[in-house]
């Protein structure tokens, strides 16, 4: 599949407001194998063309490439409403499973519009199924979530954004973003400047390698089910499970 939406990275080298002595360049360094790099894909919730929610991204992939990270940056700008006749098959809904396909963990950052996520940021997560073809695109994926708001800080997003995930079946990373008064946080050429907001999505990117490199080795055992199990008909083997195997040896 060719893949047309996925936004450009600008200055991917250029981190003005880091304090590079301070950065875990390998922060999972010790929790298991880095290699393949992990996967991380990116959501932002608005398409203004000084979109905070989407500099803040970009500052975020620019930090997990500095951490040894592969990114990928969605434009959502064409994907349909969900339930519009042909929405499964748009071009923009099929790259975007694509990608959270692709992944092993993500980053969603949404402005706050009305106390609440924005419909944008909404809009990607109902393009997401469950399962599709007997695949989970979100299930077992770790997930950083962060908020921009044009007022005083809050954390209505976010908490939406957690609700989301837990419901998306992802492992929702305990640490979290939101920066208030957004406006007031980038310079004329979209770049963060050094604040307590910056550090604390350094401390986000920084928390979400170390648990997708955590969690790599059991993802399929973490989200493992019963329910699934029945309904597709695949009966435990007691053979290779483990809690089988350690009721037996009682």
């Amino acid at each position: 599949m060719t893949f047309t939406r996925l936004r450009s990275l600008p200055d991917p080298d250029n981190l003005p407001a880091l304090d590079a002595a301070y950065l875990s360049a390998e922060p999972a360094r010790g929790l298991g194998s880095t290699y393949p790099a992990p996967r991380i894909l990116l959501l932002y919730g608005s398409l203004r063309e000084r979109s905070y929610s989407r500099l803040c991204v970009e500052e975020a992939a620019r930090l997990l490439q500095r951490m040894g990270c592969e990114t990928r940056i969605f434009d959502p700008s064409d994907l349909p409403l969900p339930g519009a006749p042909g929405d499964d098959d748009h071009p923009a809904v099929r790259e975007l499973r694509e990608h959270a396909f692709w992944s092993e963990g993500m980053v969603w950052c949404s402005p706050e519009r009305h106390g609440q996520v924005s419909g944008l940021m909404k809009l990607q997560i109902d393009h997401l199924p469950l399962s599709q073809g007997g695949m989970r695109p979100t299930q077992g994926r770790t997930l950083a979530v962060m908020q921009v708001s044009g007022g005083s800080q809050s954390f209505n997003a976010v908490n939406t954004l957690r609700l989301l995930g837990r419901w998306m079946r992802m492992i929702t990373i305990p640490n979290q973003s939101s920066v208030a008064k957004a406006f007031q946080e980038f310079d004329g050429a979209g770049r963060m400047k050094p604040s307590a907001y910056y550090e604390r999505i350094v401390d986000v990117m920084e928390e979400l390698v170390r648990f997708t490199i955590l969690v790599r080795p059991h993802a399929v055992q973490l989200v493992d089910r019963y329910s699934e199990r029945k309904a597709e008909g695949v009966p435990v083997d007691a053979a290779s499970d483990l809690s089988s195997i350690a009721i037996a040896a009682q």
